[in-house]
């Protein structure tokens, strides 16, 4: 199987087994309703967890949860950091400095600036690259950091 790399805000209470299953399959509960509206041919994944437990997810939802790791070694690589970019907007921001801001995918935004000492030197380009080389660098420790609390936990 392939690795995914994902978080997801979710809602969760206590209960014992016999209670989920008592709400889970009543006909009156819109979570069964749901459920029951699924077709067997519905695109899905199916998922395994570190513990063997095996379930299913609906395409769209495992998709926008999910992230498709390019290697399965517990490795974030450079195309991993280069995926995780949706957009790239620079300006110029007085005479001689660049201002880059990168959107990920997630719709979360860093940015860097990158000055240079004489106006006669600018050039957007360089300063782009530059301001770019910082931002993947913390692309990889906050990948680094999803990666690491997907395999040991939040505790």
């Amino acid at each position: 199987m392939e690795k995914y790399l994902g978080v997801k805000l979710i809602e969760a209470e206590q209960k014992t087994h016999g209670e989920y299953t008592k709400i889970k399959y009543c006909e009156s509960n819109p979570i069964n309703t749901e459920f029951s509206k699924e077709n067997v041919n519905s695109a899905g994944y199916m998922v395994k967890y570190d513990n063997n437990y095996i379930s299913w997810s609906p395409k769209d939802v495992f998709e926008k949860a999910y992230f498709k790791l390019e290697k399965t070694n517990n490795t974030i690589c450079q195309t991993d950091v280069d995926l995780f970019i949706k957009d790239v907007k620079s300006i110029k921001q007085g005479e001689k400095t660049t201002v880059t801001t990168v959107t990920l995918i997630n719709g979360f935004e860093i940015f860097e600036a990158s000055s240079c000492v004489d106006p006669d030197n600018f050039d957007m380009s360089l300063g782009e690259q530059i301001c770019l080389g910082k931002i993947k660098d913390k692309i990889w420790n906050l990948l680094g950091f999803l990666l690491q609390t997907g395999v040991a936990g939040i505790k």
